[in-house]
């Protein structure tokens, strides 16, 4: 029987999403060979699988510090008990003032949140002088993705600067995020993450010499996580080597990940010859990728995607005669983080037979606070 296949699939509804414990444990085992075995050096974040038993696993091996995006993946990842956790985020409106809650309901825990320009640091300020307490912060650094953060040039240093001058705001680091980087070569990959880093080793000599603190550097995703992990003193953070997907075991091969985490679909009609249509539609699998790159089937061959819509998903196949309205296949996101905030739970497989599910608890947008 194939590692993926259910002994008992015909108990388990469609669509749905299944995680393999083994397969996890055996990617947080590789992140940690990435970096020599010191869990201490990972920073993971948790956009990918949203879940406790997760973070629980990580915790286990000495993991302790998380990276997240939205206030309710800081929440889980505290009720979790993760005791530092950086929101790669900044903060706007309302948020503030839930960040200040979590802040108030664990004491215990150290958490941050990103900025990139003087007005939000300053909201951020005055919601914590209201508890006399100060916000710990990292600045969002931009070198080179160009989708948030303040640019790496002359003037970071000043910025920086500035920060310090801010009234109940603890700054404590860089947080430098190279996802631009995604060349399926890992030399050519590796050399330009480098190469755009370069800059933060300068300024950060210039914060410890004129503010006489060494900062903490958050660095790095999946696909740059090999050159982040190169790197003395900087915290490697990445979220999708939990799970793994199809896009990136085509993108990044230099170490074995495996997938954990596959959706399990079957074929509802065939409504002509040649043609299948399977209950995978937008609501179940992460599609803003092209038609043809959205899941790879691990028990079919010679498919083609023609169609896809909310409920449904339309296969060109070659074997028609040979599937069966009923039958299941079992395939791979290409891109699985979208696709795990889908799914309410995943139903956990342990030798081949589901035996519990665990909650995606985060991919809410309010857990309680």
């Amino acid at each position: 029987m194939n590692w993926y296949q259910l002994q008992n699939e015909a108990a388990i509804e469609s669509p749905n999403l299944l995680v393999f414990p083994d397969r996890i444990q055996h990617n947080i085992n590789c992140m940690l060979e990435k970096v020599g075995g010191d869990p201490k050096r990972l920073c993971p974040h948790v956009k990918t699988h949203k879940m406790q038993e997760v973070v629980h696993m990580q915790l286990a091996v000495g993991i302790e510090r998380f990276k997240c995006a939205t206030i309710a993946e800081l929440e889980m990842t505290l009720s979790a008990g993760a005791k530092e956790v950086l929101v790669a985020y900044q903060l706007v409106g309302p948020n503030i003032q839930r960040f200040v809650q979590l802040a108030q309901q664990y004491p215990d825990a150290t958490i941050a949140s990103l900025v990139d320009n003087l007005d939000s640091a300053n909201q951020l300020a005055t919601a914590f002088e209201a508890i006399n307490r100060s916000a710990n912060v990292y600045l969002d650094v931009d070198n080179g993705m160009h989708r948030s953060g303040f640019p790496l040039n002359e003037d970071t240093f000043l910025f920086i600067q500035s920060l310090d001058k801010i009234l109940f705001l603890n700054f404590k680091g860089l947080h430098v995020y190279d996802g631009q980087f995604r060349s399926a070569n890992v030399e050519e990959r590796v050399t330009k993450s480098h190469q755009a880093f370069q800059p933060v080793y300068s300024l950060c000599q210039q914060i410890e010499g004129a503010l006489g603190i060494q900062p903490i550097i958050i660095s790095g995703g999946s696909p740059s996580f090999s050159a982040a992990a190169e790197r003395e003193n900087v915290y490697c953070s990445p979220g999708t080597t939990l799970f793994w997907d199809y896009g990136y075991s085509q993108m990044v091969s230099e170490t074995p990940y495996q997938w954990a985490a596959i959706l399990m679909t079957r074929v509802i009609s065939k409504p002509t010859e040649g043609i299948i249509t399977l209950d995978l539609g937008h609501k179940a699998v992460g599609s803003e990728n092209p038609l043809s790159k959205r899941i790879h089937f691990l028990n079919l061959d010679n498919y083609e995607a023609i169609g896809h819509s909310e409920e449904h998903l339309v296969l060109k196949v070659k074997d028609w005669d040979a599937i069966r309205v009923g039958d299941v296949f079992y395939g791979v996101p290409y891109h699985v983080c979208p696709s795990v905030a889908l799914h309410e739970e995943a139903q956990v497989v342990r030798a081949n037979r589901v035996v519990e599910n665990w909650s995606v608890v985060a991919r809410k947008r309010k857990i309680n606070i």
